[in-house]
């Protein structure tokens, strides 16, 4: 199964929920309006893990942004807008 983002709106940390346990790589890239990338994540889920947080992202401007993420074979985008 997918992981999922658990909330579009972020302050300093963004948390994907894994419906079933996977080990599979979780990539993602945070990308502003412009499309410049913010952020980027390549990691490996620890084994069982049921969530998984994307922390130090508190250096950013308040805004709207992009997320692209790949976990496993499947791909997912969605806007995400950090605030105060």
């Amino acid at each position: 199964m997918f992981a999922r983002l658990r909330f579009p709106v972020f302050i300093d940390s963004v948390v994907f929920d894994l419906p079933e346990p996977n080990t599979a790589p979780l990539r993602a890239v945070l990308r502003d309006e412009k499309g410049t990338v913010c952020g980027s994540l390549n990691t490996s889920i620890p084994k069982g893990a049921r969530s998984y947080y994307w922390r130090g992202l508190n250096d950013l401007p308040y805004g709207v942004y992009t997320l692209e993420y790949h976990h496993g074979e499947h791909e997912q985008r969605q806007r995400m807008v950090k605030r105060v």
